[in-house]
């Protein structure tokens, strides 16, 4: 599936920068093939523009923030959150800009520490993390980075049991017990849950994330997944403590993702320091990427396309990703859009961006020059 050329995936909430990245000014982003810029306006609240000036198209991510504005770097036209052009040093005062002087806003709003970018009308809200700020609960940011591979691929690997034995065998990986445990699966109108219980190795450096000294545990996991690219990963040691991970895999292209995790934990700072937690998943992380990164990331999504990819009986998850997309381009009127029937299939356009209702409905503005000629 190439996750640009499916216009729904427009319609959802992405997890897109951590609101600290915004602080020092504009940053650039793609999201799903699009070009876009993050700024806090004069509240402190995250904005989203396309990445484009409207006067000589130069990347407003090259400018700064400007009295609650995006200024651009070439001629300093000032922008609010809403796209429109609210400032030209260049005029006389009182002389009004022309009101089709504008680019494009997307949705974009704070929630758990991120800014998240819809490009068009979004059409579910942003998942819970009820931890986020809980009593008895720490947050821990830990990856921000791009990957060479897709979020299906991504949201598959993170429910597939029988890789542990193999691609973390030097980590938590029980090599001796291939087969792996099977999940319940129960599905739900977003996507669905998913429980199991795995043995894990549980070396003496990984004693105190896991709260027990046995050189072998157990992990009862409870894996979520939500449309379109996000899932949640609840931990549960013997000794109580729970380790949950959310993972949004923000699509940036055909080709790439960010990873976007957060990690939550009932205990305390002096139980388990936050950086070796953080290493910890890091050196699990690391082998993810590196096999992730091998495949191909235009993964099969409609099953009916038979002798690309063979599956097992454990794959049951990934496969029950792939039912809910199908059934979620089909309630949008699209098909798996791929490589090999690329150009070949009616394609369902997404919306094109707009100024504004207001703009969008005006004619298309005359030239700087006459507009606001003096």
């Amino acid at each position: 599936m190439l996750t640009t050329r499916q216009p729904v995936f427009r319609k959802f909430w992405h997890a897109v920068m951590p609101l600290t990245d915004l602080a020092d000014g504009p940053r650039p982003f793609t999201l799903l093939g699009e070009n876009i810029v993050l700024f806090l306006d004069g509240d402190g609240q995250p904005a989203a523009l396309k990445d484009r000036c409207c006067h000589r198209t130069a990347k407003l991510s090259k400018g700064w923030c400007h009295e609650g504005t995006l200024q651009c770097g070439y001629h300093g036209w000032q922008y609010d959150r809403s796209g429109r052009v609210v400032g030209i040093p260049q005029l006389d005062p009182g002389q009004p800009i022309p009101p089709g002087y504008c680019t494009p806003a997307y949705h974009c709003t704070a929630r758990y520490g991120y800014a998240w970018v819809a490009l068009e009308d979004p059409v579910e809200d942003i998942p819970a993390i009820p931890e986020f700020g809980a009593e008895g609960w720490r947050t821990i940011f830990q990856f921000y980075e791009t990957w060479n591979t897709s979020p299906m691929r991504a949201l598959e690997n993170s429910f597939d049991n029988s890789h542990f034995s193999f691609v973390h065998r030097a980590t938590f990986g029980v090599a001796s017990q291939p087969k792996p445990s099977s999940y319940e699966l129960v599905e739900s109108p977003t996507g669905f849950y998913a429980e199991t219980t795995i043995p894990a190795t549980n070396p003496p450096k990984f004693q105190r994330i896991s709260g027990v000294t046995d050189p072998v545990t157990t992990r009862h996991m409870r894996n979520a997944y939500f449309l379109p690219f996000s899932r949640r990963l609840d931990i549960e040691y013997p000794s109580g403590i729970r380790h949950v991970i959310i993972n949004c895999f923000t699509p940036i292209d055909d080709g790439r993702m960010q990873l976007c995790q957060w990690l939550f934990r009932n205990d305390t700072e002096e139980d388990c320091p936050a950086q070796t937690l953080i290493d910890f998943d890091d050196e699990i992380t690391r082998e993810d990427k590196d096999i992730l990164e091998s495949t191909d990331p235009d993964a099969v999504v409609d099953t009916r396309r038979r002798g690309v990819e063979y599956s097992m009986a454990s794959d049951r998850p990934g496969m029950l990703i792939r039912k809910k997309l199908m059934e979620l381009l089909a309630r949008h009127g699209e098909q798996e859009v791929h490589r090999g029937n690329v150009g070949t299939i009616p394609i369902v356009t997404a919306t094109p961006a707009s100024c504004s209702a207001t703009a969008s409905a005006r004619p298309a503005a005359a030239p700087v020059a006459q507009e606001v000629a003096a």
